[in-house]
């Protein structure tokens, strides 16, 4: 009801400005909201409590006042019945059935389900940076959150219209490729003079060996540090090592990303070098850098150490060479210069975890200190908490060692194929090894990325496979069910296509359905602003929760028309507003379960 609410709030607006206008200098926020509870109506009208202080009167006065000043509005009268006056002065307003009617038809027609497209206004890019592994490294189940609240975030953005780049900020520089390019040219020196001999296999176990090498032999210590200089050089025998190893690496990651429907755009930290000097040789014209025990850093304003001093970021070590806040520096700059040189972005986005909240306000006040973000543009941090497991501390194996990402996927479709075995067997029902393969994989990973989505991302969650995999509560499978419901009716000979100009409800379920659904344009606008995709998924969970009580109660295909048409178009609507929703979720659907 987004445009709705903007319709009332001018009225309201208006009505405050008539009734009062000599009395209020300046402009007065009615402070319209959704009501708390449907027995109140579809919004609540609080202003009249910030007014009272204004205008010296009681609330309950101001009120009253007010509502006489909109039923004078014939525009007003169309859209509401008549306000009511609750508590000290709230107003409650309730919508006029035909008034809802005209907005179901508008969406029943609307391929966007009544979203506003941002790009007819204006267009906008938006960088979303997220998942972020690292070379020679398996995903783990820390990598989680980032790949998927990252995605959710990047196709919600998409559907409102906005061109968005989703970039993969990989960890492929950096000196402890040194010390695996050193073992790589021991363990397998053929790969740098023949083509597709490398095959490292377990990549994890390949940087363990390296890094075991590393800290018992001096001797390889020190070429791995002759080998940092190598590759920083640009010597060509070290950048084809470099090159085979993340080669090696995008296999694995490209696995993942598959495995989760997850498009992505790597762009690692390497593709910045070029840009290091210049961005220290500019914040050292700006006189924005000290140098603090041979270290070029630039002291924070606003964030303190421990002893009270202003805390310094390093953008250029004693040694002369960078970190990774003078690449994510060249980073932001690159994605706010306009194109071809940049990215012409005008938000960027950072999903990581909270555990770097300090570090970004620490770069974003450099960028902005040296003027390196444009007028109307915007940086932002979004942090998130810890998979934790139901014993409430990090999410690790038996063995202690942190859970590999591949390892979870497998688990969680293993579990759900048998809970598919089984209920096929309770049924005494017999489906092809095909469809329990598909059904199982859609339900395994649905389940895993909507636990995590449905929490709040600020905060640590507890993960637990049980919970996850219920037919029951708030998780992917009771929505993918109510999806699987809506297609039945397909199946059992009602036609979810069928149109009409005449659409007519009577029953209190069919109401609360129909207010339902014309919420999800607000709460698309809602994550758009606020990047918690949880309040999609808690919606999404109530419309299931919703049409459920209206098919269990309310007569569909035995109604007589132009009911029966009117409450089929009704399934329409939620199926395609629950598709269209948990595919912003990057959910894949099921016609049957």
């Amino acid at each position: 009801m987004y445009y709705l609410q903007k319709k009332l709030e001018k009225h309201i607006s208006y009505a405050i400005s008539t009734a009062f206008n000599d009395k209020i200098d300046d402009y007065l926020n009615p402070q319209l909201v959704p009501a708390t509870k449907p027995e109140f109506g579809d919004f609540q009208v609080n202003g009249a409590l910030a007014l009272a202080k204004k205008l010296k009167k009681s609330p309950h006065e101001i009120a009253k006042i007010l509502i006489k000043e909109l039923e004078k509005n014939k525009e007003f009268n169309v859209l509401c019945l008549p306000p009511q006056i609750a508590g000290p002065g709230f107003i409650n307003l309730k919508i006029q059935n035909n008034y809802l009617i005209q907005e179901l038809t508008l969406r029943l027609e609307d391929k966007r389900l009544g979203v506003p497209d941002a790009s007819s206004t204006f267009k906008k890019t938006v960088v979303v940076d997220f998942s972020s592994p690292n070379i020679a490294k398996e995903m783990h189940v820390g990598h989680l959150r980032s790949t998927i609240i990252g995605d959710s975030i990047a196709r919600i953005l998409k559907f409102r219209g906005f061109d968005v780049i989703r970039l993969n900020h990989i960890g492929d520089w950096g000196t402890q490729f040194g010390m695996l390019i050193t073992y790589l040219k021991i363990v397998a020196p053929k790969a740098l003079s023949k083509a597709n001999v490398l095959n490292l296999g377990d990549l994890v176990d390949f940087y363990r060996k390296a890094k075991k090498h590393f800290d018992e032999d001096i001797h390889f210590q020190n070429q791995s540090r002759e080998e940092v200089v190598k590759l920083q050089q640009g010597n060509p025998e070290s950048i084809k090592a470099w090159k085979l190893l993340c080669d090696q690496s995008r296999i694995a990651f490209q696995k993942i990303y598959s495995r989760l429907d997850i498009e992505i755009h790597e762009r690692g930290e390497s593709f910045y070098n070029a840009y290091l000097q210049q961005i220290v040789d500019d914040l050292q014209d700006l006189n924005l850098i000290v140098t603090d025990d041979g270290a070029k850093c630039i002291f924070l304003d606003n964030i303190k150490g421990k002893d009270g001093r202003p805390l310094p970021l390093i953008v250029q070590k004693r040694d002369g060479g960078f970190n990774y806040a003078t690449t994510d520096l060249a980073a932001i700059r690159y994605r706010f210069t306009s194109q071809p040189h940049g990215d012409g972005a005008n938000r960027i986005i950072y999903v990581t975890d909270a555990g770097q909240s300090s570090h970004f306000a620490s770069v974003f006040q450099v960028a902005k200190r040296a003027n390196w973000i444009p007028k109307d543009c915007f940086l932002q941090h979004v942090p998130f908490g810890l998979v934790q497991g139901e014993n409430g501390k990090k999410l690790k194996t038996r063995s202690g060692e942190t859970v590999r990402l591949k390892d979870l996927l497998d688990e969680a479709v293993d579990r759900a194929r048998i809970d598919i075995q089984k209920r096929l067997d309770n049924e005494q029902r017999e489906e092809n090894q095909d469809f329990i393969e598909k059904v199982a994989t859609t339900i395994g990973i649905a389940a895993v990325k909507y636990a995590d989505l449905s929490q709040n991302r600020i905060t640590n969650y507890q993960f637990s496979f049980d919970r996850m995999l219920a037919l029951q509560g708030n998780t992917a499978p009771y929505l993918l069910y109510a999806l699987v419901r809506i297609s039945g009716i397909n199946r059992k000979g009602g036609n979810l296509n069928v149109s009409t100009n005449q659409l007519e409800f009577h029953k209190p379920e069919e109401w609360k359905l129909i207010r339902e659904l014309l919420k999800f344009d607000d709460i698309i606008m809602e994550v758009e602003e606020e990047l918690l995709p949880n309040r999609l998924c808690t919606y999404l969970f109530e419309l299931s929760q919703t049409f459920n009580r209206f098919y269990d109660q309310i007569p569909v295909l035995k109604a007589k028309e132009p009911v029966k048409t009117s409450r089929l178009l009704l399934c329409r609507l939620t199926r395609d507003i629950l598709k269209k929703g948990l595919n912003l979720l990057g959910i894949t659907t099921l016609e049957r379960m």
